[in-house]
């Protein structure tokens, strides 16, 4: 199975915010160990309590918190924030 990434609108506001080098670095990230992995779920953690069911990756100071959807094969990303942050805001 190959993996595909989507984005929810969120997630892509973020990402246009954020300034270019740490766009690029979590693009590239996402590019190279997300899009058509395998298996998903080695590479990120499970979250617990407030945020059960997503995913967290962890890229140098910034997270990414996905949605790992098994019948479509597909990884939606619904939040990227820095460490400091990303866990506060609630969706």
């Amino acid at each position: 199975m190959n993996w595909k990434v989507e984005f929810t609108d969120i997630a892509l506001k973020t990402l246009k915010k954020m300034d270019k080098h740490t766009a690029a670095m979590l693009i590239g990230y996402i590019e190279k160990k997300l899009v058509g992995s395998i298996n998903p779920r080695s590479l990120g953690k499970p979250l617990i309590a407030n945020h059960k069911g997503k995913w967290r990756y962890r890229i140098g100071e910034y997270r990414l918190l996905c949605l790992i959807e098994d019948d479509r094969i597909t990884i939606t990303v619904i939040q990227i924030g820095h460490r400091k942050e990303i866990y506060k805001r609630q969706l």
